[in-house]
This record gives structure tokens, sequence and C-alpha cells, in this order.
């Protein structure tokens, strides 16, 4: 892409060319309905929280998607001030880049991690550990009675849903 240096005078020239080029939208096309969100990617992963994060309206959101880490994630909270402060922030400030969406919550940044229960945060923090490490969701687990082995998808269905 090309770049170009507009100076003061010459900014209404550049709108006004951009304006005759972009061709207004057609009547039908500026009626049709919003394409429908995209679905969950493959490096993302639902969960269902055990308590649920409380909104400020008292919506309690429990369902929720976090993303695969980069490095970059990682990385990043190295030199947080608030981490350096505090290196417990470090779970935090991690949390709040890798968690997509909390309930209707699209923008989870520290305050709403936050103001979680700490159950909730000690989930999540398996959860990341877990799905960043291991790739998955699963844990094998014994049955403590009849000492029957077997799978459970630890990302928050209760048992015998699907």
């Amino acid at each position: 892409m090309r770049r170009r240096t507009v100076s003061g005078g010459d900014l209404d020239q550049v709108l006004d060319t951009l304006a005759a080029a972009t061709p207004a939208p057609a009547p039908a096309e500026a009626a049709a309905p919003a394409p429908p969100p995209a679905a969950r990617r493959p490096d993302e992963f639902d969960f269902e929280l055990p308590r649920g994060y409380v909104d400020d309206e008292g919506r309690t959101h429990r369902t929720g998607t976090m993303r695969l880490a980069t490095a970059r994630d990682e990385l990043r909270p190295q030199i947080d001030l608030r981490v350096k402060e505090n290196p417990a922030y470090l779970s935090v400030v991690l949390l709040s880049q890798v968690i997509t969406r909390l309930g209707t919550i699209t923008d989870v940044h520290a305050g709403v991690v936050e103001r979680m229960y700490a159950t909730d945060v000690a989930f999540l923090q398996d959860f990341y550990r877990r799905i960043n490490s291991e790739g998955h969701t699963h844990a094998a687990v014994t049955c403590p009675l009849c000492q029957g082995s077997f799978e459970v998808d630890l990302s928050g269905e209760r048992l015998g849903e699907s």
C-alpha cells in the first residue's frame, strides 16, 4: 500500500475523491441482515465457571471462551507495572488477555478478572494450564467407589448433559 502525505488544504480534495470512488449501497443491501457471528475458532475453548461473574447490573455470566496463549501473552505481563509491584497479579493480567468472551461481555480486562470469585479464578488458572500445556480440557479420573477409570471434560458441562 502506498502512503500519501496530505496537507490540510488537500484533505477535502482527497475525501471528495474517495467519496466519489466509493459506490453507494443499493437499497436492498442497506436492509440486508447482518451476517451471523463467526463460529468458535479452533484455538478457542468454551468453559463454564463454577460460580459465575456478577457484573455491575447484577447479571451472572457463567459461560465463556478462552483462546490458546501466545508467547506475547506470556511475556506482556512481565512488563506490567501492577505485576512488578505484586507478582501474584500476573495471573489476573494473563487471564484477561486470553479470555475472549465471558457471557455477553466481549471486553474482558483485568478489572473484570479482579472482581471474579476466587473459585472461578482458580478454575480459570487450571483451565489455562490444561489447554496450553495439554491441548485439551479432558482429565482422566478414577471413581472412589468402584475404582473404575474414565475421562471427564473439565470445560464445565454438567454430568449427563451434552
